[in-house]
């Protein structure tokens, strides 16, 4: 009996073992491991599923621009060979993802997601292109920063995008702050989409991110959606 147990449980555990070895292939990859994987792979198809406007800002190099939130979505992904592999991205690497579930949800084989999207990218200094009939701006510079946060009074920065649902949500309330604390709060609103350069040298892989600065230096940062109580408590 004894020898049977013990036979049992080595059975188990090889089969745990190599359920481990033999699981599911990563999908979500760093800059790094995104870019050496697309050079690995024959005829992949880089899907950038941020809106034409961004797209047009500055773009992985092959890359096709199909809006998660655009209205021909389906009709467009319907077109790709689901044996075709994907290599996904957007700025921060949310709407890449729900894109990512879906395509997996209609049937497509190999789906990669780039973990932190174009924020990433360009943090990890790979090179990105853009559309030859637009002219990239990439905004504010850390000096024209700094000399923002020259101020006797608080400073609140909110890191945010047009797109972005919790920035949507929270925009009430930083507008809220701006009015009614205007005598001791300065309230600057950074739209990373506009402000390339900035968020590249700050590191900011995700929005939104609100940061409170007094006498030049950081007090308190937040990511993601929070309530206006928490925001004014930090000030």
């Amino acid at each position: 009996m004894l020898k049977l147990v013990s036979s049992l449980l080595f059975a188990t555990l090889v089969l745990i073992g190599c359920s481990i070895g033999q699981g599911a292939s990563k999908t979500d990859l760093t800059p790094t491991e995104f870019s050496n994987q697309l050079k690995e792979t024959e005829n992949p198809m880089i899907m950038d599923v941020r809106t034409p406007g961004e797209f047009l800002e500055g773009h992985i190099q092959n890359a096709v621009n199909i809006d998660w939130n655009g209205a021909n979505f389906d009709a467009q992904i319907s077109k790709i060979d689901k044996s075709t592999p994907l290599f996904m991205y957007c700025l921060s690497g949310g709407r890449s993802s729900s894109a990512a579930s879906h395509l997996r949800e209609v049937g497509f084989k190999n789906v990669l997601e780039l973990d932190g999207g174009m924020m990433a990218w360009r943090s990890a200094g790979l090179p990105e292109t853009t559309d030859t009939k637009v002219v990239k701006s990439t905004g504010m510079s850390v000096a024209d920063f700094e000399k923002l946060l020259q101020s006797d009074k608080v400073v609140l920065v909110d890191f945010y995008a047009e797109w972005c649902g919790p920035c949507k949500k929270m925009k009430p309330s930083i507008e809220a702050i701006e009015k009614e604390m205007a005598a001791k709060v300065t309230v600057i609103r950074i739209d990373v989409d506009k402000h390339v350069d900035l968020v590249k040298s700050f590191g900011i892989q995700e929005i939104p991110i609100l940061r409170v600065y007094k006498q030049g230096k950081v007090t308190w940062e937040q990511k993601g959606f929070v309530e206006k109580e928490l925001i004014v408590k930090n000030l």
